[in-house]
């Protein structure tokens, strides 16, 4: 009753990856109305523009920063991420959507094969995903709204990456540069 009379005010936004085993919901163990939640696949923030024809994510993020006035954005990722994976290898067809929307995070890509030409496929695979990380972090600053409230400092941003092997969140600490234990 409390959540369809009083409307919803969730503190933060969580843009998390479209990956069926990594629920934002159950890692945070939020309640019902306590986060607001975009899913892409391999949890991807497109840089600000206007052009183009449509912005799921872009309009996501106006309406929890401009109307919902959270006060924290947590860009989710994981192990073994799908997107990553079709980041590293490519998809199965070159022209499919997939291939459109990870060039977002091509950077990382480039990155990580520079940085780690003769590391294994599963540790390429994990700095790319948390390079990516840091791309939407980026991109999420490219955002005119976001910058006015985090120059405010009534706005924070938050890198998380979720090892799904050990089950461990991790959060990117800024001062060493690293994702850490949360």
């Amino acid at each position: 009753e409390q959540l369809t009379t009083g409307g919803q005010a969730p503190k933060t936004l969580i843009i998390g990856c479209s990956d069926s085993r990594v629920d934002p919901a159950l890692l945070t163990q939020a309640e019902p109305g306590d986060i607001f939640v975009v899913r892409n696949v391999a949890n991807l923030v497109p840089p600000y523009e206007t052009g183009g024809k449509f912005h799921g994510v872009s309009s996501a993020i106006d309406f929890a920063v401009n109307s919902l006035k959270v006060e924290n954005i947590i860009v989710l990722g994981h192990e073994h991420c799908g997107g990553i994976h079709a980041l590293l290898k490519g998809p199965p067809e070159q022209n499919g959507f997939i291939s459109s929307w990870m060039r977002i995070a091509a950077e990382a890509k480039i990155e990580v094969l520079s940085e780690m030409p003769t590391a294994s496929y599963k540790e390429q695979m994990t700095a790319c995903a948390k390079k990516s990380i840091l791309i939407s972090m980026e991109n999420l600053m490219s955002f005119p709204f976001i910058q006015e409230r985090l120059k405010a400092r009534d706005l924070k941003i938050f890198g998380w990456f979720f090892e799904l092997e050990a089950g461990r969140l991790l959060e990117f600490n800024y001062e060493q540069k690293k994702f850490m234990p949360l």
